[in-house]
């Protein structure tokens, strides 16, 4: 079958929902092969706010299947417009999936290994992670059989109560529909879900009776994911920092970000008890009981730095102020010449953060112009080995590739500086241009739900949480600040803010950041790094610093 006829089939498959909701055809994955998954789906499915039941309908993807889909939708009687009591309270999406997949008994669910770096597991690793954030109230599994049969999972649930009469069987144990029925391996909580085995030919006839029997319940999945969207900034914040925000072990950015975002919490809410202990927690460092920078430092030991910064400013103690100029002193010789650029950069994009913002605050704190200089001097420095034409930031000049996080670092660096850059500075209007810049450049490629992803022009890698977090936090502080648009840019965090929301779980549980990635050699290196679900100490970091931002909004 072809692209065109593919499409065309799809569009006749999924009739616009009531209120004018435009169909999208979203990548969801990769196979094994590289192959993009794809789903179809209203837009409104992400903002609906449970307004209308979501029904993933799961199929294989021959072209006899896809044919099937499309004639059960022309003539499915209760899409909206058509007779029927439910007309236009159902959200129907669709998703065609290798036919192993669903039919294979190799095929075990749910998926096993490291998540999107095992060819043999991938596939069913991005199914099973956007069906749990998707969260729809019923997956209904097509598979061909010899005659008509619907299998309900033996799980109670209220949603099975009227599709029991229906079925007289099982799926198996380890298979997709009772593996999201079960819903123990869902981060988010059970999934309905039935199999159900018919010929194209009687496809139609079969989902129309499903359908009609179905309860309107939501799935436990998806009141998690709407009961986690509902959370306000304050309360994400103040549930973050029951895990995170707790040491500072080593002065590096990931725990110096958690101890910022502390910082800031307990100012909005004009109490001290959080600074003080934040004060506790780096005195060590303060006293100099410990070195804040160890004999062989990296550059996350610059940007840890920014810690004391924070103190300082929210103190005015001089002690903190000369921690900050520790770290930004490592821009200079020994003559105080400045270098050609910051140490430690190894080349990589992460450098905007890691060095320009010390410097910003150091210039800002001991009135020092110097550091603005060699502020701009260390941008300039990363600008030409990592900005691209178009305006985002590869990774390394190693390859093309624009990471997420790799973008997430000089978004989130450049708007830390302009925090710190007095409105007189020389420097200012370059660096306010690189900002807008970079955030103009990231607009496109925000997707349906929300996220930026792992490689932020490649759609088909995973949603990723760290630079979502940054990419918002900067675009959130720009808007307050007036160095954007507020027309522009407000309609994008009202898109991401719930997005990262949904993404964090009890007890800090993060779904699908990056782990901690050095400069790769190529873009299937980037495509296949490891995505924690889980606790992340990066992750509840960047969570906390964004909460913080949008509790002012």
């Amino acid at each position: 079958m072809t692209a065109l006829r593919f499409a065309i089939l799809l569009c006749l498959c999924f009739p616009a929902p009531l209120m004018g909701a435009e169909i999208r055809e979203i990548p969801i994955g990769m196979d094994g092969a590289g192959a993009i998954l794809k789903a179809r789906v209203a837009e409104d499915a992400f903002t609906d706010q449970g307004l209308r039941q979501r029904i993933v309908l799961i199929g294989p993807s021959s072209r006899e299947w896809q044919q099937a889909c499309a004639a059960v939708c022309e003539e499915w009687e209760l899409r909206p417009g058509a007779r029927g009591t439910t007309a236009g309270k159902i959200s129907l999406s669709a998703v065609f999936v290798s036919p192993a997949l669903l039919e294979s008994p190799a095929a075990t669910f749910p998926p096993t290994g490291t998540f999107y770096s095992d060819k043999a597991q991938v596939e069913a690793q991005y199914l099973w992670r956007w069906l749990s954030q998707f969260g729809p109230d019923l997956v209904i599994i097509v598979q061909g059989g010899k005659g008509e049969q619907l299998l309900v999972p033996d799980v109670r649930l209220p949603q099975f109560e009227a599709l029991r009469a229906k079925s007289a069987n099982s799926p198996p144990a380890a298979s997709l529909a009772r593996a999201l029925a079960d819903g123990q391996a869902i981060e988010t909580g059970a999934i309905p879900a039935v199999v159900l085995e018919t010929s194209p030919e009687h496809l139609s006839q079969q989902v129309r009776s499903v359908l009609r029997a179905v309860s309107t319940i939501p799935s436990p999945a998806r009141s998690e994911l709407e009961r986690r969207r509902q959370r306000s900034a304050v309360e994400l914040t103040e549930e973050l920092s029951q895990t995170y925000g707790k040491n500072l072990d080593s002065v590096v950015y990931i725990p110096a970000v958690a101890l910022m975002a502390r910082v800031r919490l307990g100012a909005q809410q004009g109490e001290t008890k959080t600074l003080r202990d934040v004060e506790r927690i780096v005195a060590p460092y303060v006293e100099k009981q410990k070195p804040s920078l160890p004999e062989k430092p990296s550059s996350s030991h610059l940007s840890g730095h920014l810690i004391f910064a924070e103190l300082a400013k929210a103190t005015n103690d001089a002690r903190y102020v000369n921690k900050v100029r520790e770290a930004a002193d490592l821009g200079f010789d020994g003559q105080g010449r400045p270098l050609e650029a910051m140490p430690f950069h190894t080349e990589m994009s992460d450098s905007v953060f890691m060095g320009c913002p010390i410097l910003a605050a150091a210039g800002r704190l001991t009135g020092e112009r110097k550091y603005y200089g060699m502020m701009l001097r260390h941008l300039r420095f990363m600008q030409k080995l990592c900005l691209r034409e178009d305006g985002l930031y590869r990774h390394s000049p190693l390859d093309e590739a624009a990471w997420g996080r790799g973008n997430g670092f000089p978004a989130l660096g450049l708007a830390l500086c302009l925090e710190y850059l007095p409105a007189e500075a020389a420097e200012r209007a370059e660096v306010q241009r690189a900002f807008q810049a970079h955030m103009q450049a990231l607009i496109p490629y925000q997707d349906a739900s929300g996220m930026w992803h792992q490689v932020v022009d490649h759609p088909e890698s995973y949603r990723e949480f760290s630079c979502t977090c940054m990419i918002t936090y900067a675009m959130a502080r720009g808007i307050r600040e007036g160095w954007l648009d507020r027309a522009t840019y407000a309609p994008v965090i009202a898109r991401s803010w719930p997005a990262i929301r949904q993404r964090v779980g009890p007890q800090g549980t993060i779904v699908d950041i990056c782990t901690g990635t050095g400069k790769q050699r190529s873009l299937q290196d980037y495509f296949h790094r490891t995505a924690i679900l889980g606790r992340d100490d990066r992750g509840g970091a960047m969570a906390m610093l964004v909460a913080t931002e949008m509790a002012l909004h």
